[in-house]
């Protein structure tokens, strides 16, 4: 508590010496708009026009540009890729807040090309390291593999691994999978994936703009220790109603938005399977007999009856997956996500003063289903329930504070069965409160500090070991083409998915607190790197970073007796660094990133190399204009070889049976493989080539766009593992060429 008192003392401190009186200085905030839609832009570029000073509008399309000389005309320039270029004439007055609303006109493929997006000047003092934003348009562009998908856009991310083709599910710096949070909309995605972890359960086509970071984030957010994704859907269309149909070789789509009354607009999609032959090309030829549907809807309301200045907002989501076989010998399983949010979201009339408020639930529940099977019977549950508050402030100096609160009440339930017979049933249900407070000096514009913390009051667990987590993000800009970037912080995660990382596919992925017997997870990250850009088409970065985690919860594969923990905590460490080289010049763009990096995971004192722990990796990205509507993609990517535990030899184990209800005693012989010591081998390196041509068309009552695209056009023979029953090679996709149409009514 002498901590939260000392860091309050500071941040009134730093806020009383602000001259609040100042009558030379003024604020400009601007709220970016598509003009067709009215759908918030998030992402865009802003600069003024003959100075230095320049922002990026926010997920929620806002900006603020704050310290300006008042009773000044300043030209503030907004430009966004996609869209023509706009330039407004703004009057800043002495102590006043000027806002202004802006519309951009969207623009075809064809006049993209000619169009000059100025991107160069942006916030030159932003805390922005290790953060990647993606927008709705940039996922159009990829290369589909049988349809767009966000969560597989991002293994072109330099420091983002998977463990194959099969599976969308990603590993960042080293981190496991549970370690990565996936917010929509503010709300928790527990299980965020459809088809056994081969796709994502958010359809692209509702998705307006993504927030990625790989480490370094700032106190406003926590609860995992390697990564946060921070989805936002689209508001709807105010303007019209209008629909879109979508048809992959999966799955169809049905999109639709439109306004409510002159203050609000809707958006809902849904998408469900029509096909999964598809499917048994990313299973070796197997068929998995699998259907599954999500949907998503979001109601939004703006400044209506005494909410002046303000944003309603309702969405929900859900998302079912099931995996039933024709044969009763097999068994089946089931899983559902789901979430449901409210958040009012309250701009300051004659300040510079965001409040956010939002309550969310957040649900996902699983079960195996044994039939006549051998497997045992198992299910899962969790309900999260949140409620956040956020305050935001930008101060005549272009400082801002940031402070919050969020209130988290979980409950898991797990039961499963042992081989034994054994039932068990654990339930776990506990409340948390964290707090976070944080100042950005942005007063200088060629350097910016986030400085802050976030403080764990109540664990859901009931205790916990790190109540303080501070964290520092700085930003020095030596000259106007290069900045130097550094990022400190301590992060814990106080939940945990029961994962087999021996698995190839984890088809069953329970969640659940941390028990207090071993406490929360927890992870250091040290992060720095430099940025430059030589020339307005071409920029270059590079970063280096070091992670060190305790206590992350790991199963008990070495469990010996009935009594010892089921999970115990493991330390490791990954390191590395990464270069990312983007070109742009109409009509080409050119992605190019490598990264270098180390991942160790120790276990009861035996240290090993964990699955995903990838030494180099390539990804090239090159975009071709055409002309007339014609986009041309391909990525290249190159990894080398995964780490896996090689065969030494198998051994024969009789199968006895219940000699109580079955004649057949000895029923049959088992073959079992002996390994060597955990991940020691490596895999041979890997590497695909896709290519995508897409045409869109303006059939005067509605437009078309086709896509044709092929995943791995060379063939390549990439293994993905070896079978322990008999030594079978099992290849990752083979070439697979997909068509996909949308239609927009």
């Amino acid at each position: 508590m002498k901590i939260i008192k000392l860091l309050l003392t500071m941040i009134i401190l730093l806020g009383l010496s602000e001259n609040y009186y100042c009558q030379t200085k003024g604020t400009i905030r601007g709220y970016v708009t598509d003009k067709e839609s009215g759908e918030a832009l998030p992402y865009t570029n802003v600069a003024l026009e003959g100075t230095s000073r320049g922002a990026v509008t926010d997920s929620r399309g806002y900006f603020v540009l704050a310290s300006l000389k008042a009773n000044n005309v300043y030209k503030v320039v907004v430009s966004f890729v996609g869209y023509q270029t706009k330039k407004v004439e703004v009057k800043v007055f002495p102590n006043k807040v000027t806002s202004i609303n802006i519309e951009l006109t969207p623009l075809g493929i064809e006049m993209e090309a000619v169009e000059k997006v100025a991107d160069r000047v942006v916030k030159s003092n932003a805390t922005d390291i290790g953060l990647v934003r993606i927008t709705g348009k940039q996922l159009e562009a990829l290369p589909q593999g049988v349809e767009t998908d966000v969560f597989r856009s991002l293994q072109y991310i330099s420091g983002v691994q998977s463990t194959g083709d099969v599976s969308a599910k990603y590993f960042v710096r080293g981190g496991s999978s549970d370690q990565n949070l996936v917010l929509l909309n503010g709300a928790t995605i527990y299980n965020p994936f459809h088809a056994l972890g081969m796709f994502s359960v958010i359809d692209p086509e509702i998705i307006k703009g993504v927030e990625f970071y790989k480490g370094g984030f700032t106190a406003e957010s926590g609860n995992r220790i390697s990564s946060v994704m921070k989805i936002v859907t689209k508001d709807g269309n105010k303007r019209k109603y209008s629909s879109i149909v979508n048809m992959s070789m999966l799955t169809g789509k049905l999109f639709v938005e439109g306004p409510i009354s002159s203050k609000g607009s809707f958006v809902a999609s849904g998408r469900i399977v029509h096909s999964n032959k598809i499917l048994d090309k990313f299973t070796n030829d197997e068929h998995l007999p699998i259907d599954f549907y999500d949907f998503s809807a979001k109601v939004n309301f703006r400044n209506i009856a005494g909410l002046k200045n303000s944003n309603l907002t309702f969405f929900g989501f859900n998302s079912q997956d099931q995996l039933e076989y024709e044969n009763l010998s097999q068994e089946d399983y089931k899983w559902n996500t789901s979430a449901f949010g409210i958040k009012w979201l309250h701009v300051g009339i004659d300040s510079p003063l965001f409040f956010e408020l939002g309550v969310y639930y957040s649900g996902y529940s699983g079960e195996v289903v044994p039939n006549l099977s051998q497997a045992n019977p198992q299910s899962n549950e969790v309900k999260d329930v949140s409620v956040n508050v956020d305050f935001s402030y930008v101060y005549e100096s272009n400082d801002e504070l940031g402070v919050g609160l969020e209130i988290k009440d979980v409950k898991t339930n797990l039961s499963v069965k042992s081989s034994l017979g054994n039932r068990s049933a654990l339930e776990e249900k506990g409340s948390s409160i964290t707090a976070y407070a944080k100042y950005k000096f942005l007063r200088y514009g060629n350097f910016g500090a986030d400085i802050g913390a976030r403080f764990n009051l109540i664990y859901l667990s009931g205790e916990g070991n790190n109540i303080f987590e501070p964290r520092v993000n700085l930003t020095y800009r030596i000259i106007p083409e290069i900045a130097v970037k550094a990022s400190w912080g301590i992060y814990t995660q106080q939940m945990t998915s029961l994962t087999n990382e021996d698995e190839i596919l984890s088809i069953f992925e329970p969640w659940t607190i941390i028990p207090s017997y071993l406490g929360e997870a927890k992870s250091v990250h040290y992060i720095a790197g430099i940025e430059t850009q030589p020339f307005p088409n071409l920029s270059v970065s590079f970063e280096g970073y070091f992670k060190d985690v305790e206590n992350a919860p790991t199963l008990n594969t070495r469990k010996d007796y009935y009594k010892d923990d089921d999970l115990i905590g493991a330390t490791g460490e990954a390191y590395g660094w990464e270069a990312t080289v983007n070109y742009k010049t109409a009509p080409v763009k050119i992605n190019l990133s490598y990264s270098n990096s180390w991942a160790y995971k120790e276990v009861k004192g035996w240290t090993y190399y964990p699955r995903y722990d990838v030494r180099h990796s390539v990804n090239i990205g090159f975009e071709y204009n055409l002309g007339k509507e014609w986009l041309f993609t391909a990525t290249w990517i190159y990894n080398s070889g995964m780490p896996f535990s090689k065969f030494s030899g198998y051994y024969n184990r009789l199968l006895v049976r219940d000699y109580l209800f079955d004649a057949n005693l000895f029923d049959s012989i088992v073959r079992y493989s002996y390994l060597d010591d955990k991940n020691l081998g490596r895999l041979p390196d890997y590497h695909r080539l896709d290519v995508s041509l897409s045409k869109k068309f303006d059939l005067k009552y509605f437009f078309a766009d086709v896509s044709f695209s092929v995943v791995n056009v060379y063939d390549r023979k990439n293994l993905f593992y070896f079978t322990r029953e008999n030594g079978k090679r099992v290849n990752m996709l083979p070439i697979l060429p997909t068509v996909s149409m949308r239609v927009q009514l």
